[in-house]
């Protein structure tokens, strides 16, 4: 995976930042998509690669990324990717990562000490790991002003009292303890269930499957929404077949159902829907298509 330059977009009066960690080949299709079929991939060829798929590799192309918001004179950041230094053993691309990720973040204008929120949308590796970074054999918060939103139910289950996620991956007891158990200390820590309103533009909803906790960030600024998914979505063939789970779903029924619901309602309301992982513009419009739904149109600027 390599580096990518930050690009900005920008909705009503809130400035969007995207700060790519790494991008490139991350999995076998299939492996990471496990319910879509080689069909579905390679009928559309023509759009999904290379931004999103490798056809002489059959792999898909994933994208780790912060996304910076930016108005009303506060500073939010939605998920931290991966973290330098980490131990992530079965985890090759995420294992002791050394990377320029805060370099980036100074490029895009923002210091540590600017940033006022922090969302994890979920508690997977990929999406806490910039949470901390270490500070003499400590991991301490990576931003010390900031306010750190995290769904309760996640924290339930990946924390301590549920066993680091029952006990069934060691990864999820290792994320835990470097990257949110550090901000629980210092007090930065804000548990939210259900909706959490951040401010007049921004609201936190649950989207639970993907994980217990799983939620969306929903933007509304003037005429403008947008909706920041996680992993809702890995890849675009899941817009065309929402039933289509990524193989870290914990809860498939639920989360199929959900995709299903924030799908719907970002046609409806002309939402731009801007997953956590995907390449090319990392953004896009959905309209329904019989019965599903498609690809509406990719976001420029970004």
């Amino acid at each position: 995976m390599t580096n990518e330059n930050t690009q900005t977009l920008v909705l009503g009066d809130v400035e969007i930042t995207r700060v790519v960690e790494a991008r490139g080949p991350f999995a076998p299709a299939r492996d990471l998509v496990p319910q879509s079929g080689a069909g579905l991939w390679k009928e559309n060829e023509d759009w999904l690669a290379p931004d999103h798929w490798e056809p002489d590799t059959d792999r898909a192309v994933l994208v780790l990324q912060t996304w910076v918001l930016r108005g009303g004179g506060r500073t939010v950041l939605v998920d931290t990717g991966v973290g330098n230094g980490r131990e992530r053993p079965g985890s090759p691309l995420f294992h002791r990562r050394q990377g320029d990720f805060m370099e980036s973040l100074a490029a895009a204008g923002v210091r540590p000490e600017d940033v006022d929120v922090v969302v994890n949308t979920h508690l997977h590796a990929d999406h806490v790991g910039w949470n901390t970074v270490d500070a003499g054999g400590e991991w301490v918060p990576a931003f010390p002003n900031a306010r750190y939103l995290i769904p309760a139910a996640d924290d339930a289950y990946f924390g301590p009292r549920g066993g680091y996620g029952g006990g069934a991956r060691e990864i999820d007891r290792l994320v835990y303890e470097d990257s949110v158990a550090p901000v629980h200390r210092t007090g930065q820590a804000v548990l939210w269930e259900d909706t959490h309103r951040i401010d007049g533009r921004l609201t936190l909803e649950a989207a639970p499957g993907h994980t217990p906790g799983s939620s969306v960030l929903r933007l509304e600024s003037g005429t403008d929404r947008a909706v920041f998914v996680g992993d809702l979505l890995h890849s675009p063939v899941q817009v065309l077949q929402p039933s289509c789970n990524s193989c870290f779903c914990t809860d498939a029924a639920q989360a199929a159902d959900t995709r299903r619901r924030i799908l719907g309602r970002a046609a409806d309301r002309r939402e731009l829907v801007i997953p956590a992982h995907f390449g090319g513009t990392g953004a896009f419009e959905v309209r329904e298509e019989a019965g599903g739904f498609a690809i509406g149109g990719w976001a420029s600027g970004i």
